[in-house]
């Protein structure tokens, strides 16, 4: 069993420190206001799946809220694969960068902060239980809107995931895993950790990228569909059309993959709201599909970088 070590990069500089050692001043700026951004990657079969997107990702959020990281990219990349071969990730596991706008002061003024703290965290990641990739997923419409793009583009993975976690609080009150965000104006943006899609007629639809996260996970299945020829289309989605459209439903993201949604609870349907029982209620023959592809799309070398050299 491997001692779990962190990599850390701070006004002290950078190293590669058992978790334990691993110290924050109270005083940083992602602690206090949430003031950062992260990226998550996963590990499959002892490569990281789509490294260079991620990290590419990593650092156009940290440029949209002005937050310069202090660690070269190739730098960075080169000490998280170091991370990974130190705490044993040989075969699976997850990955969490993060970036802090610094230790400042107690006020908001990020100019307080003089130097970024980066942090990763190499270890695993399981955010259902493996039966519901079988049997699928009950979700909730939220009361909980996404923040408006007009206030913060949804293609930043900040740290402050308030308004997200009101949304979860929504599920778990509802009693279930998730809970489908929609945009100030109405209509679907995405989950508080996912991106959704719908499948009508077997053709795949997600919100625009106006209101959601640019997903990697989206991305790949949109690759998916343009290679084989499945039409895939980027639109807005009310949630009145669930109930007139939605043969099958599932979401996507690093951490869940790909998990088929079965039942959506507070749907609109015939001018009020239950739940819609999406198709017969299990998960649907293009979802599967979908599901098979993907992992098939992780086990191509040309989408990962190797931890170990083979």
């Amino acid at each position: 069993m491997h001692k779990e070590h962190l990599f850390i990069s701070d006004s002290k500089g950078s190293r590669i420190i058992p978790l334990e050692e691993v110290a924050i001043s109270p005083y940083d700026h992602g602690l206090l206001y949430g003031d950062g951004v992260f990226e998550g990657l996963r590990i499959y079969d002892g490569c990281i799946f789509k490294f260079e997107e991620h990290i590419d990702r990593l650092y156009k959020s940290a440029d949209g809220i002005g937050l310069q990281i202090p660690v070269e990219k190739d730098d960075l990349c080169w000490q998280i694969v170091q991370l990974c071969r130190t705490n044993g990730l040989k075969d699976k596991g997850y990955i969490r960068p993060v970036v802090t706008r610094g230790v400042g002061d107690l006020g908001i003024n990020p100019k307080k902060c003089t130097r970024a703290t980066v942090f990763v965290i190499a270890s695993n990641i399981q955010l259902y239980p493996p039966e519901l990739y079988e049997k699928g997923l009950e979700v909730v419409i939220a009361k909980t809107s996404r923040v408006s793009d007009k206030s913060l583009s949804p293609n930043i993975k900040s740290l402050n995931y308030l308004n997200n976690i009101q949304a979860v609080r929504e599920a778990n009150d509802a009693g279930v895993r998730e809970a489908i965000m929609l945009d100030p104006d109405g209509y679907i943006a995405e989950c508080t950790a996912d991106n959704f899609f719908m499948i009508y007629q077997r053709e795949v639809y997600t919100p625009t990228a106006r209101c959601c996260l640019k997903g990697i996970t989206r991305g790949v299945i949109k690759e998916i569909c343009l290679r084989d020829k499945i039409p895939f289309h980027e639109t807005d989605i009310h949630p009145r059309e669930l109930a007139r459209k939605a043969n099958e439903c599932f979401l996507t993201g690093t951490g869940a993959e790909i998990v088929p949604v079965v039942k959506i609870r507070n749907a609109p349907v015939d001018g009020g709201t239950k739940t819609l029982v999406v198709g017969d209620g299990k998960p649907g023959p293009c979802t599967k599909d979908l599901i098979k592809k993907f992992r098939e799309f992780t086990k191509d070398p040309k989408n990962s970088h190797p931890i170990f050299k083979k």
